[in-house]
């Protein structure tokens, strides 16, 4: 049970699950402001007015160089 709920998937992507929890906390962090940001930008149109697509194409290309890291070291990785 504990390996299924907090090691299985970080294995699975080639990290321990310190460096997963510290990874994942820097994104969600980076998230929440590019939504603070957009939540300013749907009050005043004219404030933050790419923030939010700039941040998810940011995140997705990290995310993107991170998933094919992962399947070349680690064969069993999942996409």
């Amino acid at each position: 049970m504990i390996d299924r709920m907090f090691l299985a998937h970080p294995r699975r992507v080639g990290e321990t699950y310190a460096v997963h929890a510290r990874i994942a906390l820097t994104f969600g962090g980076r998230m929440v402001l590019a939504g603070c940001k957009c939540m300013i930008h749907a009050a005043i149109p004219a404030l933050f007015p790419t923030a939010a697509s700039d941040k998810v194409r940011e995140l997705n290309g990290e995310l993107d160089t991170r998933r094919r890291h992962a399947a070349n070291q680690y064969p069993d990785y999942i996409i």
